[in-house]
């Protein structure tokens, strides 16, 4: 298509149609990569505030809670930026995050289960939240956009 016809219909456009999937793949990974930056940043600042123990020491079960809670957190934001970014159908995005958070979850699960770093529900919880957490982050955002 060139011309009028190209700027009337640009998702007809093969242009259009690759600036999509690489802004449908950096929607996903920008909101993968703030789950991971700020989950590594609050470990290590816990960790200096003496609250974690020095790496490589077995934390209790409550502060395994603790890391649940703020990941849980950061895991919403991550999909709400997910959504944010997505050109078309922010849910979606959202979910195949979530997919994709859920199956390093499980993989983690499987690599870490005999190697004592920690409770078992810990990788459990992890992987089962994934995709109700991308559903909210994502619900949030659809939610913002009802009231521009």
């Amino acid at each position: 298509m060139h011309g009028k016809a190209a700027e009337e219909y640009p998702f007809m456009n093969e242009t259009g149609q690759e600036k999509n999937v690489g802004r449908s793949v950096w929607a996903v990974f920008a909101g993968f990569l703030v789950v991971v930056v700020l989950s590594i940043a609050t470990d290590a600042v816990l960790h200096a505030a003496g609250i974690f123990p020095a790496l490589g020491q077995r934390m209790s079960d409550g502060l395994f809670v603790l890391a649940t809670i703020y990941r849980t957190i950061y895991a919403v934001v991550g999909s709400y930026i997910t959504a944010r970014l997505a050109p078309n159908k922010p849910m979606k995005h959202a979910l195949i995050g979530g997919a994709i958070g859920m199956a390093l979850g499980v993989i983690g699960a499987v690599v870490t289960w005999n190697k004592d770093l920690g409770p078992h529900w810990y990788p459990i919880a992890l992987a089962v939240e994934a995709l109700p957490t991308a559903w909210v982050g994502a619900r949030l955002r659809l939610m913002g956009t009802s009231n521009e």
